[in-house]
């Protein structure tokens, strides 16, 4: 079992800001795209943002131009930079990781609650 640990959640106001960070074990498979998704309250859990291990990144369209992922100089540490945040961003944000070329290779966090207030 991979444990993913993740950190950074709480509340915050509208507009305001919050930084998530993931850190998975750094021997796992070099070759991985790392994620966070998010799921509020009676909905399905969604995409947020991934980074290869190349840092290659894609986005939800509702968090573009506010959130930015990027990766440590460590291996398979990842951040979510929140800025100006809505309440609609509330949820519990859970990060991921995949080994590219192993499809069973897919781990999840525990989650960590974001809280946005108007």
């Amino acid at each position: 079992q991979v444990q993913l640990v993740e950190s950074g959640g709480g509340l915050a106001q509208a507009g305001g800001s919050l930084r998530l960070s993931c850190e998975a074990p750094t021997s796992f498979f070099s070759r991985n795209v790392m994620g966070w998704y998010r799921q509020a309250p009676g909905k399905q859990r969604e995409l947020v943002a991934t980074i290869t291990n190349t840092g290659s990144t894609t986005y939800a369209d509702t968090v573009k131009d506010r959130f930015t992922i990027s990766r440590d100089s460590t291996p398979n540490t990842i951040y979510l930079q929140m800025n100006r945040l809505k309440p609609e961003d509330t949820g519990v944000y859970y990060c991921n990781i995949r080994a590219i070329d192993l499809v069973k290779a897919f781990y999840w966090g525990e989650g960590t609650q974001v809280t946005v207030s108007s």
